[in-house]
């Protein structure tokens, strides 16, 4: 008898999840610190005194909070929903499931989508996943959501749909 534990995962775990976060590259926090650091050396050059400071003080932080909000963005598969940034639908209107690659998105999102989808797309993330809606009182005929791990996340949406 072999006495090593189970891998099982732990009691309370539930269906099989997802979840991801949409974020930006480590570099980009790197060149709006840059070009924020640049501008404040314009506004530096104009005002003699503390006034100078201003614009270093002000737009180093605000380029790196506009950065981490771009890459704040969740994509989760909890037991009952997708929730894809601020939009959720439950998992029983969740239909067919693609994984659109890098090479095809720019089709999927240009000539072959449909003006009511709803897109998350992130231009930084390669992959997207196309889901068919089957919710009757929506009028969104499917989600395109980016995300570096398609397969897992298609993975978690069929897992909870068996």
């Amino acid at each position: 008898m072999s006495e090593h534990p189970s891998s099982a995962g732990p009691a309370t775990s539930g269906r099989p999840g997802f979840d991801e976060r949409l974020s930006t590259p480590l570099w980009w926090f790197l060149f709006a610190g840059g070009v924020a650091v640049l501008l404040g050396a314009e506004i530096h050059m104009g005002y003699p005194g503390v006034r100078s400071w201003i614009g270093y003080a002000v737009l180093i932080p605000l380029a790196l909070l506009v950065v981490w909000r771009l890459g704040s963005v969740r994509v989760q598969v909890t037991e009952t929903e997708l929730v894809a940034g601020d939009e959720r639908i439950a998992l029983e209107h969740v239909g067919r499931t693609q994984i659109v690659s890098r090479k095809d998105k720019q089709q999927a999102l240009g000539p072959e989508l449909d003006p009511v989808a709803h897109v998350l797309h992130r231009g930084w993330i390669g992959p997207v996943v196309r889901i068919e809606t089957r919710d009757p009182a929506s009028p969104v005929p499917y989600w395109v959501v980016s995300t570096r791990r398609p397969e897992e996340l298609v993975a978690a949406l069929s897992a909870t749909r068996a």
